[in-house]
């Protein structure tokens, strides 16, 4: 079974959880840019939470597929039809074949299909390294006609697609609920904690980063997220040596405006760190567009821990409530 990529839209790419296993020889991890969106959207259709889905920026994709098949979508602000009719985000789809999928709108859709995009995995891993060229569908975006391959679907898959075929529905009444979603906002305030170089910035910059709210610049990209509208000096100046750094570290590069580093960041860098964005607020920052804002607090690495352990409780808990339901006891 295939999906053919009719609309490919702005970027649209393959995308799995990423190549941890890597980045001691320079491979950017990768993968995609909200991990909350992408996991759910894995479980909702039955697969793994890393299986290969594919990412789609700003809306204007249409996927046709040659089979029935069961997919979701997740993310923010997510306009999305099949065959011209309205369908639901973050809960099961049974795409028949021969219908069109349109992500009318949204900013990082994921689309997540039972058996997932049986694309070759490179590096341990089948996501797309926009960069590097390599990985994913070819090593790109996608291109209008590109046809898509599927794995085969698990036990979890067809057991779901039985059960909305039972109940005569081609979208499930059930689906991740707003407190297994991630609290999206157009203007968050994202908690961090305090980076090695945070202490060199001058008072008056450092009131200015824990306090002011920052524009997203046009120029973000999935290696990183720009911000404008504040440039921020130290009180001290150090020769560095390049650095690790992960998705959420805040440089500071010599020009004074801050970047945030995303899904294709490098794996070593040279600019002061001013703090780590918490893994549960980094699908907030990631689903916002050119224009928008941040604005920074300071969290311990204790409470950043606590919140990551919650929300990997409830991803197990919704994992075994949909087996409960599947199997007619909830």
């Amino acid at each position: 079974m295939t999906l053919l990529v009719r609309q490919p839209g702005l970027q649209t790419t393959v995308q799995d959880l990423g190549r941890l296993a890597t980045q001691h020889l320079g491979v950017p991890v990768g993968g995609p840019m909200d991990r909350a969106a992408h996991r759910i959207a894995n479980l909702l259709v039955g697969n793994d939470e890393d299986v290969a889905a594919i990412e789609c920026a700003f809306g204007g994709v249409a996927l046709q597929a040659t089979g029935t098949t069961l997919l979701a979508v997740t993310g923010r602000d997510i306009t999305a039809s099949c065959d011209g009719r309205a369908v639901a985000a973050w809960r099961p789809i049974v795409l028949h074949s021969g219908e069109l999928l349109v992500i009318h709108d949204g900013c990082r859709t994921t689309i997540a299909v039972a058996g997932g995009i049986d694309v070759p995995v490179l590096l341990g891993a089948r996501g797309t390294s926009m960069r590097g060229g390599f990985g994913g569908f070819q090593g790109r975006a996608l291109r209008r006609d590109d046809v898509l391959p599927l794995g085969v679907a698990g036990a979890t898959s067809r057991r779901i697609m039985t059960h909305l075929a039972a109940a005569a529905r081609t979208q499930a009444t059930w689906g991740a609920g707003p407190s297994l979603r991630p609290s999206y906002d157009a203007g968050p305030v994202l908690r961090i904690i305090a980076g090695p170089e945070l202490s060199l910035l001058s008072a008056t910059a450092h009131r200015t980063f824990l306090s002011d709210s920052f524009r997203i610049a046009p120029d973000s990209d999935r290696m990183g997220f720009r911000l404008a509208g504040h440039t921020l000096d130290m009180h001290e100046t150090r020769e560095m040596f390049s650095s690790g750094v992960t998705a959420g570290t805040v440089q500071l590069p010599p020009a004074g405006s801050p970047i945030v580093l995303m899904a294709d960041r490098q794996t070593t860098g040279g600019y002061p760190r001013l703090g780590d964005v918490i893994s549960v607020d980094l699908p907030l920052l990631a689903q916002l567009r050119p224009g928008e804002t941040v604005r920074f607090t300071l969290v311990s690495l204790e409470i950043a821990q606590a919140l990551l352990l919650d929300h990997e409780r409830n991803l197990v808990t919704a994992r075994c409530g949909l087996e409960l339901l599947l199997h007619g006891i909830a």
